[in-house]
């Protein structure tokens, strides 16, 4: 260390700098190249060799020359940190910049939902940390009530609204009366066609009907597995909002131990949920490798 307390680069980065500077490496390439076409290189070469570890423990000893370099060090080292926590500060700001898209996006039937479960959970927080403070614990867990998992639970929460809102929007699109009558036609028309030319079996307007009908029983499956995704959604919303007020309830008497465990426990439990979220992404746009964004922390009332 060094005695304005400033932090050393040390003698191996003082040595490498050294024999790294460009003149040093290009005389003493020449050195070593000049001993080999001299014909004598066992002998020439050793006096090159020392005159190169007298340059260097002579340089890297230098006062000024140990000044530059730790000053060089320095400045690395602080590039480095400053780029860390601009990296940081970037992935946190795209974090808030997702979360407030989604709301935006919300009806405010929705958003005014999602709000409403937040502030649950902020209560929740607000009440086991109280109680943890009244334990006086020193380790600084009274500060925090299992936030991200109540960050995961909400975060599943406002994408489900997402879902929710797009898989409404597409049944209302999706005219199943039409497309049953749509069905229907096709499929007589198919078997008129298929008994007026029994014999042409490569008839176009024929194949052409049949992949018309294969069309239309796709649309059909998916605006039926669009309810059933539809009803899970609505299940899930209630389930997931049942537990949370649950949990906010029983953290007015529950040890905050205890309860951070059974917020885990929810938290953990929603993997088939966030999977059919993942199976809706083509509809509602987000994609399915997003991290969590820290929302209890977060100011959302900009949304």
């Amino acid at each position: 260390m060094a005695t304005d307390g400033k932090p050393r680069a040390g003698m191996f980065r003082y040595l490498k700098e050294a024999f790294t500077f460009r003149w040093n490496l290009l005389l003493f390439g020449g050195a070593t190249a000049a001993a080999a076409l001299s014909g004598h290189f066992d002998v020439v070469m050793p006096l090159v060799a020392a005159a190169e570890v007298t340059y260097l423990a002579g340089l890297a000893s230098l006062p000024r020359f140990q000044g530059a370099i730790d000053a060089k060090a320095r400045s690395e080292e602080r590039g480095s940190t400053s780029t860390t926590s601009g990296s940081t500060q970037a992935s946190s700001d795209d974090a808030k910049t997702r979360l407030l898209d989604v709301m935006r996006s919300l009806s405010d039937e929705r958003r005014n939902r999602f709000l409403r479960l937040r502030a649950r959970c902020a209560e929740m927080q607000r009440i086991a940390n109280a109680v943890r403070g009244d334990t006086h614990d020193a380790s600084g867990a009274s500060q925090q009530l299992r936030a991200p998992a109540l960050d995961r639970l909400l975060w599943v929460f406002l994408r489900l609204l997402l879902s929710q809102q797009a898989v409404a929007r597409f049944i209302q699109t999706a005219n199943e009366s039409d497309i049953d009558r749509q069905l229907v036609d096709l499929r007589a028309r198919e078997t008129a066609r298929a008994a007026a030319a029994p014999n042409d079996p490569d008839d176009r307007i024929l194949r052409s009907l049949r992949d018309s009908v294969a069309t239309v029983e796709m649309r059909k499956e998916n605006l039926r597995n669009a309810k059933n995704n539809s009803e899970f959604i609505v299940a899930e919303l209630d389930r997931i909002e049942n537990k949370i007020a649950a949990l906010s309830e029983l953290a007015v008497n529950a040890d905050p131990d205890a309860l951070s465990a059974q917020v885990d426990a929810v938290a953990e439990g929603i993997t088939q949920t966030e999977s059919t979220i993942r199976e809706l992404q083509n509809i509602t746009g987000m994609s399915a490798d997003q991290s969590t964004p820290a929302i209890l922390a977060a100011d959302v009332e900009t949304a």
